[in-house]
């Protein structure tokens, strides 16, 4: 049962990055793990389902918050995915911790496998190993690090070829004026909708 996991800092409120990550939708904005989310709102809390597709599957799955402690922790639980080796359960945690002007958030991710995926429990962890970091940094961004990683994000975003200059260095360190949408979520914000 491959577990990896790495630590991202992130200049946001630990009630603003629990709200982000209570919403599942937001997962297919920067996760690797998750390649899309149904667009319905799923009022957030232990036992919410969400509709997913896992990277690579073209049927959707079941996607249950299994943790829900608000400012704190949340965790996702995907459905079991049957492949030809065997079967596949992934877990997504999130472990909030308030950090200075901002907070330390720790994202992992579980894989359950059974049968010979097993034996591929090295490759899954190396993957994961290789991406999961990247995810973080992905994640700090969208969330508004700082001004050159929001300008960078946004010509990303926009498909243009060219890349934004960097901030002078100290402009980099002001979090960036990043838009916030209030929802009709009762929790805070929905950033993707």
């Amino acid at each position: 049962m491959p577990c990896v996991s790495t630590n991202v800092f992130v200049r946001r409120t630990p009630t603003e990055v629990f709200d982000f990550l209570a919403d599942a939708r937001n997962l297919a904005l920067w996760s690797s793990g998750v390649s899309s989310v149904e667009p319905g709102y799923v009022e957030p809390g232990v036992d919410a389902v969400y509709r997913y597709r896992f990277p690579g599957r073209r049927r959707s799955h079941r996607l249950v918050c299994a943790d829900f402690e608000p400012g704190r922790r949340i965790a996702f639980r995907g459905q079991r995915m049957w492949g030809p080796l065997g079967t596949q359960v992934p877990f997504y945690g999130f472990d909030l911790l308030p950090h200075a002007d901002g907070t330390m958030v720790r994202l992992s991710v579980t894989s359950s496998l059974s049968a010979a995926l097993v034996l591929l429990a090295p490759l899954v962890a190396m993957a994961w190993r290789r991406d999961l970091p990247a995810d973080g940094l992905k994640f700090r961004d969208l969330l508004g690090e700082g001004r050159a990683a929001a300008e960078s994000l946004a010509a990303a975003t926009a498909g243009g070829a060219e890349t934004a200059a960097p901030a002078p260095a100290e402009e980099a360190d002001v979090p960036a004026a990043t838009p916030m949408r209030a929802s009709s979520a009762p929790t805070g914000f929905d950033y993707a909708h």
